[in-house]
């Protein structure tokens, strides 16, 4: 059984078995960051045995060993570089950035920001959740259902082409301080499916509250979800307003019967 196999088993969920471990809250965080460590370490020393991939210089690996306090002479004059082969090492960390970058130089900038954060709400995450249980502290729930639906809207946006055709597209990944994910997609359009007036804007974009008897769910969706404030006057003490006692994002926004463009590019939704 390899040492993937071996977490894989204690992480997994099973219908007749109780894990314990999967019910700890935090210290289940714990032991996951713990695990992974020893992962990562038994990573770095697959690669040390590979000549290529250390740098000698042995007045400043000692002056560094030095200063961390360290005591085991092993180390000193050693320098460990990860291939791009790691993932989230600086090489691979390195690599996304120049592909990024030859596909904007190859198709042109990108034409929609899109942003997908993972809800806790979510009936596919609750149904694993017990009473004593809190989303945030069960991160292989959270990841699981996170890429399914990651996978699903990509479907949406590649095969399905709800937005158009799609020339190029890129997207990352993060984890929120909360251990919540959200990704963060920058898509290149085709030509002729390119945002170019108004109306195409207008096709894609809403900036104003659905109608409730049409679409009841949407609205409820978008009162629940999307929804800013109250700040300014009415909530001072919100954290989104600054010193100057103003919100950080602008709000609220003034109304507008038109979609227009603003200083340096920036639309004015209708709303």
């Amino acid at each position: 059984m390899s040492i993937r196999e071996s977490y894989c088993y204690k992480l997994q969920m099973r219908v007749d078995e109780e894990d314990e471990i999967l019910h700890t809250g935090i210290i289940f965080k714990q032991y996951s960051v713990d695990e992974y460590i020893k992962l990562e370490t038994q990573i770095l020393d697959f690669y040390s045995f590979n000549q290529d991939l250390f740098r000698t210089d042995l007045l400043q690996g000692l002056i560094d060993i030095l200063r961390f306090g360290g005591r085991d002479a092993s180390n000193i004059g050693k320098r460990r570089f990860l291939s791009n082969y790691f993932i989230g090492g600086p090489r691979d960390m390195r690599q996304c950035y120049m592909d990024a970058i030859a596909l904007v130089e190859r198709f042109g900038k990108p034409d929609l920001f899109i942003t997908m954060t993972c809800n806790p709400s979510w009936p596919e995450i609750k149904e694993h959740l017990v009473s004593i249980d809190e989303a945030q502290n069960r991160p292989a729930v959270i990841s699981r259902v996170f890429r399914e639906k990651i996978e699903e809207l990509k479907t949406d946006i590649l095969k399905r082409n709800i937005f158009g055709k799609v020339a190029a597209f890129m997207y990352t990944v993060e984890f929120q301080k909360r251990g919540l994910p959200h990704a963060h997609f920058l898509l290149i359009l085709t030509a002729e499916y390119k945002l170019l007036t108004l109306e195409s804007y207008n096709s894609i974009i809403r900036a104003e509250l659905p109608d409730q008897d049409a679409e009841p769910y949407l609205y409820s969706c978008v009162l629940k979800h999307m929804m800013h404030g109250p700040c300014g006057n009415l909530n001072p003490t919100n954290p989104c307003m600054k010193k100057m006692g103003c919100c950080k994002f602008n709000y609220p926004k003034s109304f507008t019967d038109h979609t227009s463009k603003g200083a340096n590019s920036y639309l004015i939704y209708r709303r």
